[in-house]
């Protein structure tokens, strides 16, 4: 019967991915572990590998097919399951009645060829669908947005509404010719998988959640006097000592410290979440994708180290692991890096709040009555204000704050 390889679900609101590439053809062996194939999905790019040993006997996704998870897109065998894989003779069909003896009505016959070439077999209307076709996702979008999903053509398996469908229908409305003209010289290229999901979750938490921002600004004069301290030892012990390793840990106990801003809203119901796993955002040339930290609170500072050091570096060479960016809690993300002095980050929905963190440099600043040079850095706090009030938000920043300005040097 052979293995079945299923779409994994690389997220917790990921509800399908798209596949980008086979890595292998039927007929060729594959190692357990080996990268089998390639997907993209709103939240990350990733090579997918096998689940056992063996050769794959079996392919029934193709590249540039978006499915469902958990479905079945492959499957890997023993070398004799390949005949037993090929696919079966197409079933005869009973032989059509001998037309009636009639002149032909040409006319009729010419719209229906008409029809067939300009209506995909696969866009059909809801109306035509059951409940069951639709995604969680998809009925969720529907009724926070109080759209008919009968109105809205499914591109999907058997006329089913996917998510795709039903962003473009809130995003968009009824379809209208774009207005945007290239011109001679201009390069035109289609958006990338990756570039596509992305745009599509932003856009829906843009729509969902009320975002509100809180800027503080942070003395790191401490952290950069520990980062120089321990630098060696760091490195002996095989990592870096970064800021964001001492941001994760203070970030970690404060939102154990306030679980409403580790929490989730769902409807009108709230999620307080028990662990405190957080999503650290990377940079890609053809996007962002967060990989997760899960249980940041228990980690130590020389842990937590090694964990962002080694997914970021795994996020960039696409070898993160499903659960590696599936439940994150909480999202910090880091334009700094790049020279901003901060951002307003949009919600990593369905999570309710997300931090920024600006570049961390020497500034002039006034302590005890007189002009210092401090090393300062600006943290920006995006929340969802249908869940966290302003207070109480400023006093999750006063924490960050504080545990950050006055770290504990014997955690280093």
């Amino acid at each position: 019967m052979g293995t079945p390889v299923v779409m994994p679900q690389m997220g917790e609101s990921v509800t399908e991915g798209t596949i980008v590439r086979w890595l292998k053809k039927v007929g060729d062996a594959i190692d357990r572990d080996e990268p089998l194939f390639e997907i993209s999905t709103d939240k990350v790019d990733a090579e997918i590998p096998s689940p056992v040993a063996g050769v794959l006997t079996e392919i029934r996704a193709r590249e540039g097919e978006t499915v469902a998870v958990n479905s079945v897109v492959g499957v890997v065998g023993a070398t004799g399951d390949l005949a037993a894989a090929s696919p079966p003779p197409a079933p005869s069909r009973p032989a059509s009645p001998p037309p009636a003896v009639q002149p032909p009505v040409a006319q009729p016959a010419a719209r229906v060829e008409v029809t067939r070439a300009v209506a995909p077999a696969r866009l059909v209307p809801v109306a035509q669908t059951t409940r069951q076709r639709l995604s969680p996702l998809v009925r969720r979008i529907a009724k926070e947005h109080h759209v008919d999903v009968s109105q809205i053509a499914g591109s999907g398996l058997g006329g089913r509404v996917t998510r795709d469908d039903i962003l473009a229908y809130v995003e968009r409305g009824p379809v209208r010719t774009s207005s945007t003209h290239s011109s001679a010289g201009d390069r035109v290229e289609p958006l990338s998988l990756m570039r596509k999901k992305i745009a599509e979750h932003m856009v829906l938490s843009r729509r969902t959640a009320a975002h509100v921002h809180s800027v503080f600004h942070v003395d790191f004069s401490t952290i950069d006097a520990l980062r120089q301290q321990k630098k060696d030892a760091y490195e002996q012990a095989g990592t870096r000592l970064t800021y964001m390793a001492f941001i994760t840990a203070a970030v970690a106990a404060a939102l154990r410290a306030h679980p409403v801003i580790n929490a989730s809203l769902d409807g009108e119901t709230v999620i307080y979440r028990t662990e405190v796993n957080v999503g650290i955002a990377v940079a890609l040339e053809s996007g962002l994708i967060v990989p997760v930290l899960r249980s940041a609170d228990t980690l130590s500072l020389l842990e937590l180290s090694r964990a962002v050091v080694d997914l970021s570096e795994r996020a960039r060479t696409k070898r993160l692991a499903p659960d590696e960016v599936h439940g994150g809690t909480f999202t910090i993300t880091n334009p700094g890096q790049f020279g901003s002095q901060f951002g307003l980050p949009i919600i990593n929905h369905p999570q309710v709040a997300i931090l920024a963190v600006g570049t961390i440099e020497k500034r002039p600043v006034i302590v005890d009555d007189a002009v210092a040079i401090r090393t300062m850095a600006y943290l920006a706090l995006g929340f969802d204000h249908r869940l966290i009030d302003g207070a109480v938000a400023d006093q999750f920043m006063a924490d960050v704050k504080t545990r950050l300005e006055t770290f504990d040097p014997g955690r280093v």
